[in-house]
Order: C-alpha cells, then structure tokens, then sequence
C-alpha cells in the first residue's frame, strides 16, 4: 500500500505545473509562467484546462523554448538567433504573445549620440528612394520609388508593393494605418492607395473654374491631423495653395493661402507641419538662386486660414546674420520649439512657439572649441524627433541633445553620430523618425539607412 502511494505522487505534478507537448517535445513549466502572457492568450486558456497528461501543441518546438524563456525572462535568450524576427513575430502571434515578442525585439529608446546603422531598406525594384514616411508610433515605413509604393512593417517585413499609376513619387504620407496618399512632381493631384490591398483609393485635384491659371496642380507636401489632410498645390504658372480635405469623406473642406508669383515669399510651402497641441499648421518655402538662399515661415489657422505668424529671410533676425538665410527649418511638435539651420555660417537656432515676435531665434552656441561647426551647410537637412534635433551636413549627421528638457541659449549639445565611413556614403538628402529608429536617405544611393541605438545607449559614466 505505501508503494502505491509513493507512485501516485511521484507521477501527479504539483497544483502550479503544468506539461506541454509541443511538436514532440516536453515542456514543464509553472501555470504562473504561461499565464503572464496576458488573460487572452492561447497559453493562459491552456494552463486552466484540468489534465494530468501533457497537452499537446502542434507547433515548432525550437521557437516555443524561445517564447517560454521570454516569458520567465522577460527576455529573450540566445538561441533567439537562429531566428528571423518574422518566425518569431507569427509564432508569438498564434500564441496571443504578440505584445510580448514586439517590446523584446523593439530597438531601445532613441539616443542619436549612441545610434548606428543596423541595416539598409533596399526595394526590390527601382532602388533609388524618391521619398519616404515612417510611422511615428511603431516604426513601420512607407518607401516610394519609381512609381512604386513598398511597405514595411514594425519588423521592417517588407509586406507589399503596389505599382502606382504614376512615373515618380515625390511626396508621400502615411495618413491611416492601410492607405498612404502621394503625391508627384510630374503629375497633377494627391492620390491615395491602399497597400494591404494593393488598390487605387481616389485623387483629389485644385481647381477652379473662375481662374484659367489654376491647372495641372502638382502635391509638393502632405502632412495630416487626426481628422484632416494638408496638401500644398503648385500650379505651372507659380499659383499655388494649401487644400484642407476631410479624412472621412476624401472631400475638399477648404483652401487656405492662395498666392501667385515667382517671388520667395510667395512660393509653394514645401514642408507642413500641424501642430496637434495649438491646432495650428506650420509651412516654410526655401529657394535657392544666385544671390543665396531665401524663404519663409507661416504659421496658419486652419480653422479660418489666418496668418497668425510669419517670417522671411533673408532680411529678418539679427542684424549680424543679416544675409544668412536658412537652409531648412524643422519642428519639434512636443516641445513646441522651431529650429533652423542657417546656410552661410551652419548656426543652429530655435524659437519657442508660444513666445514669437519679430525676432524669437536664440542661437545655439556649442561650447566646446572642437565641436564647433566651421563653414557654409548650403546641403544641410534638418529633423526634429523625441527632442533631439538632427542635422545633416553634406554626409554627415550630428544630433543636438536637449540636456535641461528646456527653450534657451545652451540648453543643447552636439555630438556627431555614426562613423567617419558613414559620411562618405553620399550626401543626406531626408531624415525622419519613427518607432525608435531613424530613417536616412542619401542622394544617388540605394535604399534607406535605419538607425537605432545600442542597449548600452542609457549607460552613466561613473
């Protein structure tokens, strides 16, 4: 009798265990293990089904010995190498683990003085980039080349590629989480496509039958709201203007700033920015002829399509920069703060939003003798991503770090990101960020460069 006995137990598991047969292969683990993979996962349900035989799993053995370690971890182990982030994604996925794998095979946090290139975003066809969008919250990206369209998830999977009707893309938004609208510099309209189908949405052209010199209106940029699209149309004859149109309907709601002329302060705005907090849509125009740069700043309100502020240079600012127009201007949308960089001297300079006048720049002095940025920045690009301002001067990039979370002369330090090899790639032609990465394009070069931080990037020197 004690025999049985002690056979009887050696073969019941403890109340908090649990065996599993996946593929073939035992598991044993706790039912606190399979249950932090939240209430709706596959795992939970399976540890509250009352067996004293392992339950069997038909999947792959090898990946779900990764899973299991992650969830005991909250990491990933070694041997989570030998796959793709692709195998691992869709395993977790038939699981109900999927939150759990993304945050594991996510990038760190951001740091631009620690960031890297990881990889290169090469499309299949037509390689040169014409022009890109990322996603801000996840870090999937949208690529236009040629006349094509290629998604790329969170993963950077590529998912799709669909073939537009038109010969080159020059502008492109990711404005709902299936549809980017595009827009080209050979084409009149702004068109929307849908590329987990692969179909042609609508296009939306500015007319105007009272006006003969409204025709053939060309997107030079897109930006979004959560409720409105802002595209600004430049006609053949210089008329240009900004179209509001409802996300809900793909209907024009209203159009703001018509200009005309070939002068600088009336030229198409070739970058918008709207700002979610103030409600208000930033534009500015740069050209660039034989006497140097020029250009303007507006800020609008959408709501009835007033100037609520502006600026042009040259001829505004300091007297001592007086000439030294800017090369680009970027907004940092969460610390209500516009930069600039200046063409002739390279200066950074920023102005806070909530406090312009006629001269708001305050210009960013770098301390440190070595770090001091000598020459003209005529190739220079700007970005404003998760307070950090990233510049790019012919082929380098160099990020400007906000150390006191504050608007103010010194508040930022520069440091050059990536290494000596990376400069020589070409010369950067657009950066963007997204998820925690950043996105770099350079002219005459295949492809996009992604960007990430090490996990080393949050280390204190002591």
């Amino acid at each position: 009798m004690e025999n049985e006995t002690s056979n009887s137990t050696a073969n019941t598991l403890p109340s908090d265990r649990i065996k599993l047969n996946v593929g073939g292969k035992l598991f044993e683990t706790t039912i606190s293990t399979l249950q932090s993979g939240g209430p709706d996962s596959l795992l939970s349900t399976l540890s509250t089904r009352p067996s004293h035989d392992p339950i069997f799993i038909d999947r792959d053995p090898e990946i779900f010995s990764v899973l299991l370690s992650l969830l005991r971890s909250n990491r990933l182990p070694s041997t989570a190498r030998r796959f793709s982030k692709q195998e691992l994604a869709d395993e977790a996925l038939y699981y109900g683990i999927d939150s759990h794998i993304r945050d594991a095979i996510s990038p760190p946090p951001l740091s631009g003085i620690d960031a890297s290139i990881v990889s290169t975003i090469c499309p299949a066809s037509d390689g040169l980039v014409s022009s890109f969008t990322a996603a801000a919250d996840d870090g999937s990206v949208c690529t236009a080349h040629g006349g094509q369209i290629s998604f790329y998830d969170h993963n950077l999977t590529h998912l799709s590629t669909v073939r537009t009707h038109l010969e080159d893309i020059t502008s492109i938004r990711h404005v709902w989480p299936d549809v980017a609208a595009v827009g080209s510099e050979s084409t009149a309209g702004i068109h929307f496509y849908n590329f987990s189908t692969a179909r042609y949405i609508e296009s939306i052209h500015w007319t105007d039958s009272t006006d003969p010199r409204i025709y053939k209106a060309r997107v030079s940029s897109i930006a979004d709201s959560s409720s409105q699209i802002f595209a600004s149309f430049d006609c053949p004859h210089r008329e240009n203007c900004i179209l509001l149109i409802d996300k809900s309907t793909l209907q024009i709601s209203s159009e703001i700033t018509r200009q005309s002329g070939s002068a600088s302060k009336n030229t198409v705005p070739g970058k918008l920015t709207w700002l979610p907090e103030t409600g208000a849509l930033i534009g500015s125009a740069i050209t660039c002829g034989a006497f140097g740069y020029s250009g303007y700043i507006r800020m609008w309100d959408p709501r009835n399509g007033d100037v609520i502020w502006e600026t042009s240079e040259p001829g505004s600012g300091r007297s001592s920069r007086f000439g030294d127009s800017f090369a680009d201007v970027d907004v940092d949308v969460g610390g209500l703060t516009l930069f600039k960089v200046c063409s002739k001297s390279g200066d950074l300079a920023m102005a806070d939003l909530r406090k312009l006048g006629n001269d708001p720049w305050v210009y960013i002095n770098e301390k440190n003798p070595s770090m001091r940025f000598i020459g003209g920045a005529s190739n220079s690009v700007l970005h404003c991503y998760k307070s950090q301002v990233f510049v790019g001067r012919d082929g380098s990039l160099e990020v400007w770090s906000n150390e006191n979370n504050g608007v103010g002369e010194g508040l930022y330090r520069r440091n050059f990101v990536g290494k000596v090899e990376d400069s020589n790639r070409g010369v950067i032609r657009k950066i963007e960020g997204g998820g925690d990465r950043l996105f770099v394009s350079r002219e005459n070069v295949e492809g996009i460069e992604v960007w990430e931080s090490s996990y080393f990037s949050g280390a204190t020197l002591v």
